[in-house]
């Protein structure tokens, strides 16, 4: 497994979806993955540390998981198939690791509010090769572009963000 980090969201320009972008630590693998414009936010939300009055859905699948005397170890993107990539949730329950089976959005916004390691297995970066995954016209926002990504983010509906699940 490679241990990675979010480098940001960014918005593939040909198709107008989020793009999730992780690097590595030393910064000489990317790993882009396309995501819808819900987990764009919650993910954005994490990112950006804002605190909201009532939990969203991945703060409250982490208060359930603590509250039932767990806690997230990792998230780990596990394999990609066919465009679809994998991710499994590594959750210690008192001593014993659980796996939970996810969409990488997901386990991500989920181990940012964690601040747990997100790993990506070797096998994933080979796959990407085999099926000629590329980053596409994908245009990155920083964290002082913060207000242009939330507009871009509100202006999508479900219509516009296809992708497989």
């Amino acid at each position: 497994m490679i241990e990675m980090k979010v480098f940001g969201l960014a918005l593939d320009e040909d198709s107008q979806v989020p793009v999730l972008i992780l690097k590595d630590r030393e910064e000489k693998t990317v790993l882009p993955i396309w995501i819808g414009a819900m987990e764009a936010m919650a993910i954005s939300l994490a990112l950006n540390e804002v605190k909201l009055p009532r939990p969203m859905t991945h703060d409250l699948l982490l208060n359930t998981i603590h509250d039932l005397g767990g806690s997230v170890a990792s998230v780990s993107i596990t394999s990609l198939s066919e465009g679809t990539y994998y991710a499994e949730i590594e959750v210690d329950v008192r001593g014993e690791r659980k796996r939970i089976d996810s969409r990488p959005s997901d386990a991500i916004a989920l181990a940012l509010r964690a601040e747990v390691s997100i790993l990506v297995a070797h096998g994933v970066f080979e796959q990407m090769a085999a099926e000629g995954k590329t980053t596409g016209s994908v245009v990155a926002f920083g964290a002082e572009d913060a207000d242009k990504w939330t507009e871009i983010l509100e202006k999508f509906t479900n219509d516009e963000t296809k992708y497989k699940m």
